[in-house]
């Protein structure tokens, strides 16, 4: 029974290294292509909604520049990377990217401006226009970013073509886990919370320097 088991689910991640990276990608495309094409095609709004002051809502550095120049990032950088995650090129660092203009957006528009605890941060799980934030929906594309930066694009991607033509086809066995692999994903989390919560950023890449300059922990 547990031999038949194990090669159902054998062949259920094999299967799966085709699927789910091609789905995350097909949605995170579709949902950062249509932000970039009305983007492209309206009008800047960052400096002119009434409901809020974008020059101190955008984190640091975002806030030190024109309204003009981070509406044609957000709009060309939502195109240009929606394109390459649907591509399944250069998957990581599409996804990181995207990674970055989600929290800074949320951190602008949909973080609490104020909250004193866990309970009243989780209020802002919502997708609302009332208070408390509106966090729902960015934080759930970056949970669907996070496995693509972590994995990459899956066996469907050009990523994993290049790989092959290079005989560097190796998704299954190039799995190292160490001191900096552990830093690695402290330096995503890093990332992921600073511009949101700062002290949380700062906190996480402190622990990902020490982790990544341990020669202890390293292989």
């Amino acid at each position: 029974m547990f031999d038949s088991y194990d090669n159902i689910t054998a062949r259920l991640r094999a299967s799966g290294d085709y699927l789910w990276p091609l789905a995350l990608r097909l949605i995170m495309f579709w949902e950062f292509w249509e932000a970039g094409t009305k983007k492209l095609r309206g009008e800047n709004w960052f400096a002119d909604i009434p409901w809020a002051d974008w020059q101190g809502g955008f984190p640091w550095p975002f806030s030190l520049l024109p309204a003009d120049i981070n509406w044609v990032a957000a709009t060309w950088g939502e195109l240009t990377f929606s394109v390459m995650i649907l591509l399944g090129l250069f998957t990581r660092f599409a996804a990181l990217s995207l990674l970055v203009i989600t929290v800074v957006a949320t951190a602008a528009v949909h973080w609490p401006a104020e909250w004193g605890t866990l309970g009243e941060l989780w209020q802002g799980y919502a997708i609302t226009v009332e208070g408390g934030g509106n966090y729902k929906l960015p934080l759930l594309f970056v949970v669907i970013l996070l496995p693509l930066i972590f994995y990459g694009g899956g066996k469907i991607s050009l990523d994993h073509t290049l790989l092959k033509l290079t005989g560097r086809d190796s998704y299954n066995s190039d799995r190292m886990g160490d001191g900096i692999a552990a830093a690695l994903l402290f330096g995503i989390l890093g990332i992921t919370t600073f511009f949101l919560e700062p002290a949380w950023g700062i906190g996480f890449m402190a622990v990902a320097l020490v982790l990544g300059l341990t020669p202890a922990l390293r292989r």
